[in-house]
């Protein structure tokens, strides 16, 4: 039997770790050729490693997606070595958590801004120059449930730019799947609760953090890496097919409240 992505060669940023990690693997077992692209081309080959030992079809590329030149240049290489580029997942992200203490609001805000937000168009758009030579592509963002409400009162301050990001996330993937629906280019994105990626490890170290966000979502826990890669499978697959410009929580009911 065919793999779900059988015949497809896919692109998924950040993934040498978390979700994107997950989907890498899950992405390959489904039939599709990986581009596993990160910032540390070291983590990058250790996912493209593990999944071609795991019977997969995977290489490894290395690069910033808030660099414009580097975009460019991972979108080239996806078509060279693999012959092309039909889906292209926007997994790569941070939080505050990530920079530097010494740094400011500002430029905190600056950093997380450049790699969510701008990293997501910058990719999507060499992506879509691709897709549209192909007539085809699908295109799966990460956004995030804080990024269709605000957080719980005292986890933020109101200027954390991780829900600023990821609310323009939604936005985008919305205004971009209207755009390309009739170059039949689909658009759409994850919004996950709370997941057991290193982008939460912080908050679960602390155990009451970690009660307390459970207790967040109805459902009693957080979610699996498996589950969103699962939820991410079958945006890019032709199974949704008319489906584009959907913003899908993914978060054990959290935003059905």
């Amino acid at each position: 039997m065919a793999g779900r992505l059988e015949g497809k060669i896919a692109h998924i940023t950040g993934g040498g770790s978390g979700l994107g990690d997950a989907m890498a693997h899950l992405f390959a077992s489904e039939g599709a050729r990986v581009a596993v692209s990160d910032i540390k081309d070291d983590v990058a080959q250790r996912v493209a490693d593990s999944v071609v030992s795991s019977g997969g079809d995977a290489i490894a590329l290395s690069g910033d997606v808030s660099n414009r030149e580097d975009c460019e240049r991972l979108v080239v290489e996806t078509v060279e070595k693999l012959g092309g580029l039909n889906v292209l997942v926007n997994s790569a992200g941070v939080t505050p958590r990530y920079a530097p203490k010494e740094w400011d609001f500002e430029k905190t805000w600056d950093f997380v801004v450049s790699i969510n937000l701008k990293g997501t168009m910058l990719m999507s758009k060499f992506a879509v120059d691709q897709m549209r030579k192909q007539g085809s592509g699908s295109i799966v963002n990460l956004a995030s449930i804080i990024g269709l409400v605000g957080y719980a009162q005292g986890i933020s301050d109101g200027f954390n730019p991780y829900p600023h990001t990821k609310g323009g996330v939604v936005q985008m993937t919305r205004d971009m799947g209207v755009a390309l629906a009739k170059e039949g280019i689909r658009v759409n994105s994850l919004c996950p609760g709370f997941t057991y990626t290193p982008l939460v490890q912080t908050l679960v170290d602390d155990a009451d953090m970690h009660e307390r966000l459970k207790s967040l979502h109805p459902m009693g826990r957080l979610g699996n890496p498996h589950e969103i890669a699962n939820a991410a499978l079958f945006l890019a697959s032709d199974e949704a097919s008319f489906i584009t410009g959907v913003n899908l929580p993914v978060d054990g009911g959290y935003t059905a409240q």
